[in-house]
């Protein structure tokens, strides 16, 4: 404590609580007594000192003495108090790991609690996605001779809500509820900013102030939709996916700028809702991965009826009598794409620019993200990140597992994030599914490699699914033959991925994996398959052959 307001806090804090009958602060001895029932709660009165930025534990010793009487003191050393800005996925790892550890954890939420993906990311889209796929299977599908095409009635309204139901019972199964039960967390509503190195000013969200003070602090803030700067799109009621996913109508025609995962799962979704799709590429799709990945993923668009317009941007937005015209520039040729809504996914800037960095000596890159070493500390050693607010991948299995390492190491443990076999899925159809490096990737890297593409069309789960759209290849180190990198293209594609994670990260060779049983009409056979090739040729095989 740093005054005697400080001590006043305290034992209003402490007299509000159930069963507590009269508290007394010292702010020179740093201790306080409390009179309370037998059935008081020991756990809440910590959560309540905790939540206004101290430390502290029962004096055993003095309770033995003073029957009836509870002390606790700030300076006892009963556990580091930390302070977690946010409450998405690399919030809670942090949060549930740190108490785990023995310290106490105070954790401020702005908004929703949950973070992105739970409230407006991966939980609503993927809903959304399948709701989009059922209706596309009832609209067309490999079996129409044999089992009769019908035209689906979409209910938006009802898909919506069904959506939504869902997201709140994950959010509080998942984070809500376990905030509530876990006596070492208090939550925070209200927006943080740095003080300076070991404070927290939060404007609460009820009205008033309040400052947290930290052991240590864990930045976990995420990122938000980016806005280009197209000149007129600012003055128009253009969506990011966080409006677009609660949209209460499917619109006759979308228009989509982005050419990456956001802007394609669903530019697809609502084109198979019911929306006349076009979507404005500024180079190619996938731009980033292996160019077979864009081009597969660009003919299966283009075969339901998306259009996808390459190498093509908007110069000018504007939205006249409820529709919205984009002029658009391929090469020197302008011309124009008329929409009734507008989605913008051009990726996403990190949520750093109102926490007051600079007071607490926390630097950032060119880009705002944080910038954090191996252990994710960041230029103020006691002070880390994780997540979307800094240059790691956007995903959040990689935010939770920032947030446990960072929570082990802000507790004296000594733990890395290791991204080397990350996987990453797209749930287009078909879906895009990577993990380890490119052709491209390992050529910069100095490694030589050697590579095989097997197309569908060789993997029996593929050609009695009728459904033969798509690739598995396989990239090794040349000489050692060690797999180094998987890139897919396939219904499911997800789902295979990790057997390749895990090929990857146990090093083993392409050979090792060829030998490996697979069950058979699986589409994860297809990876097996596409080992073997490196040796023989998979269309002289019979078709489970080992």
């Amino acid at each position: 404590m740093t005054s005697t307001s400080c001590a006043a806090h305290v034992k209003d804090a402490l007299e509000k609580l159930p069963g507590v009958g009269n508290a007394s602060v010292s702010y020179p001895e740093s201790r306080a007594q409390v009179l309370a029932d037998a059935g008081a709660s020991r756990d809440q009165m910590l959560a309540a000192i905790a939540a206004l930025g101290y430390r502290a534990a029962f004096d055993e010793e003095f309770n033995k003495r003073d029957s009836g009487k509870i002390a606790a003191t700030d300076k006892s050393g009963s556990g580091l108090h930390i302070a977690i800005i946010g409450s998405g996925g690399g919030a809670m790892g942090a949060a549930l790991k740190a108490v785990e550890q023995g310290a106490t954890v105070t954790l401020i939420e702005r908004g929703t609690i949950g973070g992105t993906c739970v409230n407006i990311g991966c939980v609503p889209s993927k809903i959304m996605i399948r709701a989009a796929h059922i209706a596309h299977l009832r609209r067309e599908s490999p079996f129409d001779g044999g089992v009769a095409a019908t035209l689906p009635a979409i209910d938006r309204s009802k898909l919506l809500a069904q959506q939504q139901v869902r997201v709140e019972e994950l959010r509080h199964a998942k984070y809500e509820g376990i905030l509530e039960s876990n006596p070492g967390i208090t939550v925070l509503h209200g927006d943080a900013r740095f003080k300076d190195s070991q404070h927290l000013v939060v404007q609460m969200t009820e009205g008033g102030e309040r400052t947290v003070a930290f052991d240590r602090c864990l930045i976990a803030t995420g990122a938000s939709p980016a806005v280009p700067p197209i000149p007129g799109l600012k003055d128009t009621p253009y969506w990011t996916s966080t409006e677009a996913l609660v949209s209460a109508s499917i619109p006759e025609r979308l228009a989509v700028i982005g050419s990456s995962v956001v802007a394609l799962e669903l530019a697809q979704a609502f084109a198979r809702l019911g929306s006349q799709g076009t979507i404005l590429a500024r180079s190619t799709l996938f731009l980033r991965e292996d160019p077979a990945i864009g081009e597969a993923v660009t003919a299966a668009f283009r075969a339901e009826g998306i259009t996808v317009l390459e190498h093509t941007q908007a110069s000018q937005v504007a939205h006249v009598d409820g529709e919205f015209v984009l002029t658009t520039k391929y090469g020197e040729t302008q011309g124009e794409v008329r929409a009734d809504k507008l989605l913008v996914a051009t990726g996403r800037t990190p949520n750093t620019r109102n926490l007051s960095l600079e007071a607490a000596g926390v630097a950032v890159t060119a880009q705002g993200s944080i910038a954090i070493d191996k252990g994710m500390r960041t230029s103020t050693p006691h002070i880390y990140a994780a997540g979307d607010c800094t240059d790691q991948p956007q995903f959040v299995y990689v935010a939770a597992a920032a947030g446990t390492r960072a929570a082990i190491n802000m507790t004296g443990g000594d733990a890395a994030l290791n991204l080397t076999a990350m996987p990453a899925v797209v749930f287009t159809d078909p879906q895009v599914a990577t993990v380890g490096l490119t052709e491209a990737e390992a050529h910069a890297r100095n490694i030589k490699t050697d590579s095989r593409t097997l197309t569908l069309d060789n993997v029996p789960r593929a050609l009695a699914n009728f459904d033969t759209r798509g690739f598995i290849k396989l990239v090794i180190e040349e000489g050692s033959g060690r797999l180094i990198g998987v890139q897919a293209v396939a219904p499911e594609a997800g789902e295979l991925i990790q057997t390749a994670v895990l090929a990857i990260r146990n090093r083993m060779t392409v050979q090792e994996l060829a030998d490996q049983l697979f069950p058979y009409l699986t589409m994860v056979e297809g990876l097996k398959l596409a080992a073997q090739t490196f040796s023989k040729d998979v269309k002289q095989l019979s078709c489970c052959a080992g």
